[in-house]
């Protein structure tokens, strides 16, 4: 059996303060200093949403190859659970760009290693097992539905039309509902974890746990977060995947100061 990491020394300093006044404005600031940190520096943005692009494209080619068309949609809804822990070297940049700290490749993509610990790997494995079980139940729920349709090695326009049939808009509506709760959770979890992560020597429950706290505490604005996440990232993956070159490192950089806002 494997070892839990170790947390002793973590959580030493003073415990975290929640912001509870988020406002509207302050989600439209966030995506400005997001912005200007996507162009100020715009080598590690394209870095790491090219790594998201190719990997999204080369999750559609073996779909197509394996001739199994219908699994592009629940991975393609499963992509934004995985971008946190991908933007893990955007909040690096951001932090030392807000701080005047040089920049260098080998600093923001040590970010992953955190501060010489594995809290940020850990986080990483829950990322995994997150995406990993959505596909699992993505699956249960096409099978449910679905099983008698004969899915799989058809045509696009054959899925599309299979998917337009009463069993087809009851997985739709089904999978949709129990994807928006696991990607809720997962992203009230994640949303400022990741970020105090980067910036402070604490341990994963403990990040975790703050991120819980601002979403609790700022519900509507950490809501229409969310949403304007989500929206964003389903427009940039329209054209081939093509739009997360901007969009996420954008989007990484945003949360950043986002985080910076909500966590004192």
């Amino acid at each position: 059996m494997g070892t839990l990491p170790d947390t002793s020394g973590l959580d030493a300093g003073a415990p975290p303060r929640i912001a509870t006044d988020l406002a509207l404005a302050d989600l439209g600031a966030a995506l400005g200093a997001g912005w200007r940190d996507f162009l100020a520096a715009p080598h590690y943005g394209l870095f790491f949403g090219g790594v998201y692009v190719v990997a999204g494209l080369a999750a559609a080619w073996v779909a197509f190859v394996g001739g199994e068309l219908s699994w592009l949609i629940p991975a393609a809804a499963g992509f934004p659970l995985v971008a946190p822990f991908v933007a893990v070297g955007l909040y690096e940049a951001s932090r030392r760009r807000q701080r005047g700290e040089p920049l260098g490749w080998g600093a923001v993509l040590g970010a992953l290693k955190g501060h010489g610990d594995d809290q940020i790997l850990s986080m990483g494995v829950i990322v995994f097992v997150a995406f990993s079980f959505w596909m699992i139940v993505a699956h249960a729920i096409f099978a449910i539905f679905m099983a008698e349709s004969g899915m799989g090695a058809d045509s696009p326009a054959a899925i599309l039309a299979a998917f337009a049939t009463p069993a087809g808009l009851a997985m739709l509506a089904v999978g949709s509902a129990v994807g928006g709760i696991m990607a809720l959770a997962f992203y009230a979890m994640t949303v400022i974890s990741l970020p105090m992560l980067v910036e402070r020597k604490v341990s994963f429950p403990t990040a975790i746990i703050a991120s819980f706290a601002v979403m609790r505490a700022n519900l509507f604005v950490m809501l229409a977060w969310a949403g304007i996440i989500a929206a964003l990232l389903a427009l940039a993956m329209i054209p081939a995947f093509l739009g997360l070159l901007v969009a996420l490192p954008v989007l990484g950089h945003a949360t950043w100061h986002l985080y910076v806002r909500a966590v004192s």
